[in-house]
This record gives structure tokens, C-alpha cells and sequence, in this order.
């Protein structure tokens, strides 16, 4: 109906002309004088419409109500077009405006380069390529994903300590431009204690008037690398706690009940649980990835990680303990970052072979527990002292050597 009066209302003016022009011939042709002046035509063509005059005023009222009745139809048919038919259901059925608001703040899909992420992290991360590829190649495509109910990634990394897992969400952080949220897990091994630490305090318990660690940084920062460091020391009621943050995409603030999304954030757990076990698995199925990550849920699941838990991680991630020039990888980048520390640059080719012979002989003494920090803690007490030294004399390019054991900083050009 509304097309034919759209359609109808074009033609109504030619119509009316064509109407009114066969209205004064025929009654020029019945009334009208066969000759006469300008004058007499002017009376007879008054003479039209006073005889016409309802006729004529008839015509034109229906002629404006079918132009307005077009004009109407018209503009309905242009805010149905524009809204479509979908958004009229809506506004009978829900809160239209509600539902825009929540879609327009739906992630948007981010395309990234994995392979120039891969390299970037492998350039970092030493000794474990693998992971870092693998890894790259997830946070591609979650983050391509224009809908998303749940968090870009949550990932398990798996291994003995010092082999770079800590390290790896450190580097994702910056390689990505997020914010990281780091939270020591060691510190919420008391359920109920911990639990109201990261997620609140319901109301009428002490710290109810102020968000959790993890729901406060949430609120503030949606989109962080949240890195769950050593997760298995955390109480089972405070891993449970995550179950819905993982699932179902958001995030409960116990002290005033707001759910706060999780949907932009990338979650990241460390674990050193089950390390005898894994790496026995890396050796049995070195070229099958698939039947790795298998058979380290179920490590996972006999060193006492629950069902529900491991069942929401999207990956998990295996890193191989460091052997041979990765543990010197490690030691030099180590080096370099405390010389920097001090204000100082170390000029190429500059940490002496024995530097590098003595500090990996000691971490490979402290065994398979020893970790990253033990390294660093043994590299500062082995420099320290020397790189201040030449801070104060001026240097600020300087290499290191090895004398009589002791680690000595030389001035270089």
C-alpha cells in the first residue's frame, strides 16, 4: 500500500492538469462566445469557477490529503528501511538502546603478524621456539574474532622453573601493548581469605568497600595480561573462582555484585607442578603435539589440578628444560640487562668466554630446581661491585673479564 500511494503521489500533478484542462474545454466549448476581446474571456473563465467552485476545491483537498498521505508513507517506509525490520521487533520485544550500547562495546577483531610476534618472542624467550610459535599462532586467531564470549586466551605454560615461562607472559605483555597484572599466587594459597584478595569481600566483612586485586584491575584495565604466577600453590576454592571468568566471559565483584568482562584480557598461568612427568612426555612424544598436550592435562590432573579447571584452558604449553649454548643465551641477555641497569652498555663481543663457562658450571650445580632468579641473584653478586666501580670512574661503555675468577669491568672505546 505504501509503494502504490509512494508511486501514485508522483503522477497526482499531471493528473490534476490534465483534469482541470478538459474541465475548462468543455465548458468553453458548451458556454464560451466564438469571438470576442480579452475581456469577455476573462469573464466567462470567472464564470468556470464560480459555477466549479466545489468541484475545484474538492479536487484540490483530495489532491493535498493523497500528496501527504504519500509523503507519510514514504517517510515510514525510509525509517524502516533505515532502522530494518529487525529493530521494530526489538523495540516491541527489549530495550533497543540497551542492546546497541552492548554492541557497540563488543570486541573488535584485531589482525596481527604471528610470524613477526613469534620472532619477536623467540628473540627473548631462549630454548623454547615451539612454544613461542604455538603461541603466536593462538593469540592470531582469538584476536581476529569479532565475537567473543569468552577471554582472548587462557593458557596454561608448563614446565621446570627457569626456563622462561614468567618471562614469556612478561614479553606477550609488551610485544601486544597491554598492560600486565601480575599476581603471585603463593599469596592466596587460604581459600576463603584469597578468594575475597582477588575478587572482594561480600558486603559486611572487613574490605567490603573496596574491589578485589584482580576485579579492581579488570575494571580499570579490561584488555591486561593477567599472569597467574605458580597457580597450583593457590588454594583449589580461589581456582574455582576463575571458572566463570573463563566460561562464561566475565568476572564477579563479590563487595557489590557488577560483573566485570573478561572477554579483551589474555589469561596466563605458570606452574612447576608435575615437571619430572612433563618432561618425560616431551621426550615420548617430541614429534606429536597434540598427544603432548594430552597426556600433560592428565600429569596435570594426577598432580592435583582439577577436571573443571583444566578443561577450560585453551592450551597448554610445555617448555623444555634449557640445555647447552641456551643456558649461555640466557646468561649473556641476563648480563647485558644488569649493565644497563647501572646506566651502563656492554660493547660487542664483550662478556669474556670464561664469564659465561663459570656462571653456567653454578647454575647447572644448583640441579633441576634451580631457576631464573637463582641466576640473576648470582650474576648481580658477581658484577655488582665491579659495574659500580665504573659508574664512578666514568665509564660507560665497558666489557667483562674473567680474572682469577672474579668478573672485572674494563673501560672500551
Amino acid at each position: 500500500m505504501q509503494r502504490l500511494l509512494s508511486s501514485a503521489t508522483k503522477f497526482m500533478p499531471l493528473a490534476f492538469v490534465i483534469m482541470a484542462a478538459l474541465s475548462v474545454t468543455q465548458f468553453f466549448m458548451q458556454n464560451g462566445p466564438s469571438s470576442g476581446t480579452l475581456a469577455t474571456y476573462a469573464h466567462v473563465l470567472a464564470a468556470f469557477f464560480v459555477a466549479h467552485a466545489w468541484f475545484i476545491l474538492g479536487l484540490a483537498a483530495f489532491f493535498w490529503l493523497w500528496t501527504f498521505a504519500g509523503l507519510y508513507y514514504e517517510r515510514q517506509d525510509n525509517n524502516i528501511e533505515k532502522r530494518g525490520w529487525i529493530m521494530d521487533i526489538l523495540d516491541r520485544l527489549t530495550n533497543r538502546q540497551a542492546l546497541e550500547d552492548k554492541i557497540t562495546k563488543e570486541p573488535e577483531a584485531v589482525l596481527i603478524d604471528a610470524e613477526q610476534l613469534a620472532a619477536s618472542l623467540k628473540s627473548k624467550v631462549i630454548g623454547q621456539d615451539a612454544v613461542c610459535d604455538d603461541i603466536a599462532a593462538q593469540i592470531r586467531r582469538r584476536l581476529a574474532l569479532r565475537q567473543r564470549g569468552k577471554p582472548v586466551g587462557v593458557f596454561m605454560l608448563a614446565g621446570p622453573p627457569g626456563t622462561g615461562k614468567t618471562y614469556l607472559a612478561k614479553r606477550l605483555a609488551i610485544e601486544l601493548s597491554r598492560k600486565l597484572l601480575h599476581f603471585d599466587m603463593t599469596q592466596f594459597s587460604s581459600g576463603a581469605h584469597g578468594a575475597s584478595q582477588l575478587f572482594g569481600s561480600a558486603k559486611g566483612y572487613v574490605g567490603s568497600d573496596t574491589y578485589g586485586k584482580l576485579t579492581g584491575a579488570l575494571r580499570d584495565t579490561p584488555d591486561a595480561v593477567i599472569l597467574l604466577d605458580e597457580f597450583e600453590k593457590a588454594h583449589p576454592e580461589v581456582h574455582k573462582n576463575f571458572l566463570t571468568a573463563w566460561n562464561d566471559g566475565f568476572i564477579t565483584e563479590a563487595s557489590n555484585g557488577q560483573q566485570i568482562s573478561t572477554t579483551s584480557a589474555i589469561f596466563m598461568m605458570t606452574t612447576n607442578a608435575a615437571t619430572d612427568a612433563l618432561q618425560s612426555l616431551i621426550v615420548t612424544y617430541a614429534n606429536d603435539a597434540d598427544e603432548l598436550r594430552r597426556a600433560s592435562t592428565h600429569a596435570l590432573r594426577e598432580a592435583g589440578f582439577a577436571p573443571e579447571v583444566l578443561n577450560r584452558i585453551d592450551r597448554i604449553f610445555v617448555f623444555r628444560p634449557l640445555a647447552g649454548l641456551d643456558i649461555a643465551r640466557v646468561t649473556a641477555l641476563e648480563i647485558e640487562a644488569m649493565v644497563q641497569s647501572y646506566g651502563l652498555n656492554i660493547t660487542e663481543g664483550g662478556i669474556a668466554v670464561e664469564v659465561l663457562l663459570d656462571m653456567m658450571r653454578d647454575q647447572q650445580k644448583r640441579g633441576g630446581a634451580a631457576s631464573s632468579r637463582d641466576l640473576l641473584r648470582a650474576i648481580e653478586e658477581s658484577i655488582a661491585d665491579t659495574l659500580i666501580e665504573a659508574k664512578q670512574k666514568g665509564y660507560s661503555k665497558v666489557s667483562l673479564i674473567s680474572n682469577n675468577g672474579v668478573v672485572v669491568a674494563k673501560a672500551s672505546a
